[in-house]
């Protein structure tokens, strides 16, 4: 169907798309020619700083659905009452690619997921991994430049990236599970999504409760081998995000069936280790997963820049009910991610479509800057004001949080089993023995590329303090590919 003329920016009509103006036939471009000027000039302004890490993802729409009641455990009104339904944009991602970086890599997958609720926008930020390699934010930018491109090479070097690791056993979970058979998801539909983070949950009496988030794919796990993958990464580098796509075309709409482990306020300080560690899970032998919802996404972007690229989320979005808890890693990204955003996308993101509430309107006292769209008129931009202006609630989101001691950069163990390598070696024992040949041959694989033996030897250290016939077999392999 015809729209019309063509027209500038400023809703002129476009006489000419095809030829530049020029003073006579074959001469010098004209600076009158504004077409001209405007289109280059919007062209290199059409690029946003992309994403430092999860640059690369894939994202859609959809609904989640309450499946069982939880109001015993927490007041958040999206989750009040079973079949309620509440929309959400979830984007999935790698960490380390950048934007042009292919899809089917070994890699963690960013799981971001935005409920558009009545009390406001819930974000949560999690992985397609329960643990990640640190603890503690303060490392955190240390741990992506090792994934990053060298500033002396321009290239990932595995020097970097094994040195990190051995010298952090923290990691040694996590990459455990990386090199695992689900380091490469088959798709962005056939993975699980997690959480990650420990969060508050609390209810109308004001009872608070720790919780951990779990997706499970409906889909089945699929992964590919790492032969499988460098294949798919070549061939086609944007394999996931046009699975996605074509999939919910189709009408083959990807869900999750979601679950959350809770622990009562009380157990976590004589909890055997500190739940607040975003290294371990929480064994379902202690903490059942309790199904309570139901994710499934049905509409994709009509604009991938637009909605995908431009998307925000922040693990400081709450919504009453539900916070955050004591996890060093979840503190650091409160201010992280929206600093992030307010650099990259503009001080007014939360204005964007795809970003902004859709039951309620965002009510601040914020003006001006870049994107502002004049949402508040005439109304007065300070508080309090006595024009009518919108008042704090005096309910806080979530519950106070007891703290004591003093102030310091160390943390003393204050659980049994606050140990680097428990978790990893009970992942490991595990595994079937071909899941075990597998994980050991991407190991290897991966090791043979670092040029020193000293950095390859704390490596395989800290996989044999998991479980010794784990080191010894990775240590042989080793030895094998480097002759």
């Amino acid at each position: 169907m015809t729209q019309g003329p063509l027209t500038t920016e400023a809703g002129a009509p476009v006489a000419d798309n095809q030829n530049s103006e020029t003073a006579g036939v074959g001469g010098p471009v004209l600076v009158q020619d504004q077409l001209l000027l405007e289109k280059l000039a919007h062209f290199n302004r059409e690029r946003i700083p992309e994403r430092v890490v999860h640059a690369r993802g894939a994202g859609a729409y959809g609904t989640f659905t309450v499946t069982a009641d939880v109001t015993r455990y927490t007041r958040a009104k999206f989750l009040s009452e079973v079949g309620k339904e509440t929309e959400t944009f979830l984007r999935f991602s790698t960490v380390a690619g950048n934007l042009g970086a292919p899809d089917a890599v070994r890699d963690p997958r960013g799981f971001a997921l935005k409920f558009y609720t009545e009390e406001g926008n819930y974000d949560l930020v999690g992985n397609n991994t329960p643990v990640f390699f640190i603890k503690d934010a303060v490392k955190f930018p240390d741990f992506i430049h090792t994934q990053k491109r060298d500033p002396y090479t321009g290239s990932t070097e595995m020097d970097n990236v094994w040195d990190f690791w051995s010298l952090s056993p923290e990691s040694t979970h996590q990459v455990t599970w990386l090199f695992g058979d689900r380091g490469i998801p088959a798709s962005y539909r056939h993975m699980d999504g997690f959480g990650s983070h420990t969060y508050q949950w609390n209810n109308e009496a004001g009872e608070a409760f720790w919780v951990k988030y779990h997706f499970k794919t409906d889909q089945g796990i699929k992964t590919l081998t790492q032969a499988e993958a460098d294949r798919l990464a070549g061939a086609d580098p944007d394999s996931h995000q046009r699975d996605l796509r074509q999939a919910i075309e189709r009408g083959e709409f990807p869900s999750w069936t979601v679950g959350v482990q809770i622990m009562p306020v009380a157990e976590a300080a004589k909890y055997r280790f500190n739940p607040f560690d975003l290294t371990k899970v929480w064994p379902h032998a202690d903490y059942p997963v309790i199904e309570f919802g139901r994710l499934e996404l049905n509409r994709n972007p009509e604009n991938v820049f637009a909605e995908v690229e431009q998307s925000i989320f922040s693990p400081a979005h709450f919504v009453p009910g539900i916070g955050p808890s004591p996890d060093k890693m979840l503190q650091g990204r409160l201010f992280a991610y929206g600093d992030a955003h307010r650099y990259r996308v503009g001080i007014n993101a939360d204005h964007l479509p795809v970003n902004r509430p859709h039951a309620t309107e965002a009510r601040t006292h914020s003006r001006d800057g870049f994107l502002y769209d004049g949402r508040h008129k005439g109304a007065k931009n300070y508080e309090p004001n006595s024009f009518g202006g919108p008042f704090q609630t005096d309910r806080a989101l979530w519950q106070p949080v007891a703290v004591s001691g003093v102030t310091g950069e160390t943390e003393a163990p204050s659980h049994t089993e606050d140990n680097d390598f428990v978790q990893a070696g009970n992942l490991y024992r595990l595994m079937t023995e071909e899941e075990k040949g597998r994980l050991i041959d991407n190991l290897a694989g991966a090791l043979s590329d670092v040029s020193r033996d000293d950095i390859v030897e704390r490596a395989v250290n800290n996989f044999r303090q998991a479980d010794g016939d784990f080191g010894k077999r990775l240590e042989a392999a080793v030895q094998a590919l480097r002759g």
